[in-house]
């Protein structure tokens, strides 16, 4: 492994005080929104089955961790390294329709992210506030993602794909034909479109389901922020030549977004006074698709990997809950009452136990993708997911998770009154 190009503290001087302004801003600003939520009754009130809670509690914490986010990515954009000479360039290449060198700037990438973390955060406060049909918060998605796309993000996520087949093909000690290794844009751009766009609706609705319990979805996705931080961190050490541009993006976005999550959660553990809500947990998917797109771009499949190994804990709820519901014969958006945490706490368990629970368990699938990442070549890295993931599903199939007992109508006994509700 050879030496980093950069030191810790060369990569982070001017970088890490983003987080400490995002986390600044989202504190004071949660409780200012919370009161004008339980003002306007703008809150989320219990029922019967799918929201525990014993009181109604205020939303808009979505709006909060936004507007952290957002103070950080405008705070970022002007003092950004080398940002004088991509503000330049963008104007250059604007006057000179140059799309190619648009589509790689930095500031044109943070512009239309934050555009469409807006767009993700009205789609999931209009949720909030009025109940939207799935279709309707699908195309909302979609549109985010579209944004994205213009905004150069996302425009080479299919790379990823290519990269898997090559290293399959070397594998199985085949030479890879050209296409795989250069793949032309006729072929590329549609993949990255679709690729782009999957992620987008995925991301949004693992964090969706996982947003069930007081401070489990903003807690997990913090730490997932983390590990993302941790991998964008160590790229950025080696710089290598054309990627700085992805460096300062990737951390960045990061580090927004980790001190807008971390300013929100104070208000958020339990028990609640106020809720993410649909406008936080798709903000927080939103910022995970993002960063696995932009972990696409090392033409090395082996970041993507690990994004995902870190990400792991909402995509297996995602995958438990899609599997149990079609074996179940009911609709993938049909809600109810058995993922993973839910069943954790008709076993007996606590909000708090459970919540404290999958905080470790998200650290530990952090640690994982980012150790394995760094110090294992990615065909020994993917071998090591795959086993896990086998290992995992087969601990879920002998727990009885996959295939639970119908619940009652009613909140199980064990289920306390301060849990956070509100999506399927």
């Amino acid at each position: 492994m050879p030496d980093p190009k950069y030191t810790l503290t060369q990569v982070l001087h001017d970088k890490w005080w983003v987080g400490v302004v995002s986390f600044a801003v989202a504190l004071v600003v949660t409780p200012v929104v919370r009161r004008i939520a339980y003002r306007y009754k703008i809150v989320d009130r219990p029922d019967d089955l799918l929201k525990p809670h014993g009181r109604p509690i205020a939303y808009l914490g979505g709006l909060a961790m936004c507007v952290g986010l957002l103070t950080g990515l405008a705070v970022y954009l002007g003092v950004m390294p080398e940002a004088a000479q991509y503000w330049d360039e963008l104007g250059t290449s604007l006057v000179d329709v140059n799309l190619g060198s648009i589509f790689l700037n930095p500031v044109w990438n943070l512009l239309f992210f934050a555009i469409a973390a807006v767009v993700i955060t009205v789609v999931g406060l209009l949720d909030d506030l009025c109940d939207l049909k799935p279709k309707a918060k699908v195309l909302g998605q979609v549109i985010a993602a579209g944004i994205l796309l213009v905004g150069g993000i996302g425009l080479r996520t299919g790379i990823v794909l290519f990269s898997i087949l090559t290293v399959a093909w070397k594998f199985f000690g085949a030479t890879p034909p050209e296409w795989l290794l250069l793949p032309p844009m006729w072929l590329l751009a549609p993949i990255s479109v679709a690729v782009t766009v999957v992620l987008v609706i995925a991301a949004c609705n693992a964090t969706n389901l996982l947003d069930g319990l007081d401070g489990l979805c903003g807690g997990v996705t913090g730490i997932i922020s983390l590990g993302f931080l941790a991998l964008a961190t160590y790229l950025a050490l080696y710089g290598w030549p054309g990627h700085e541009g992805y460096d300062a993006l990737r951390m960045g976005i990061t580090l927004a977004m980790a001190g807008a999550v971390f300013g929100f959660l104070p208000y958020n553990i339990p028990p609640a006074s106020i809720f993410m809500g649909d406008a936080g947990s798709m903000l927080l998917g939103f910022f995970v698709a993002v960063m696995m797109a932009l972990f696409c771009r090392e033409h090395n499949p082996r970041w993507f990997m690990a994004a995902c190994a870190v990400f792991a804990l909402p995509i297996l709820d995602t995958a438990l809950a899609v599997v149990r519901r079609l074996l179940a014969r009911k609709s993938i958006f049909a809600g109810d009452r058995s993922h993973l945490y839910d069943q954790l706490v008709d076993r007996g368990m606590t909000v708090k136990q459970v919540v404290a629970m999958f905080y470790v368990l998200a650290i530990l699938a952090a640690l994982i993708g980012v150790l394995a990442a760094i110090f294992l070549r990615t065909r020994y890295a993917a071998i090591l997911y795959v086993v896990l993931l086998i290992v995992i599903w087969t601990v879920f199939g002998w727990m009885g998770m996959i295939k639970p007992p119908p619940h009652p109508s009613k909140p199980h006994a064990g289920a306390p009154p301060d849990g956070e509700g509100g999506n399927p």
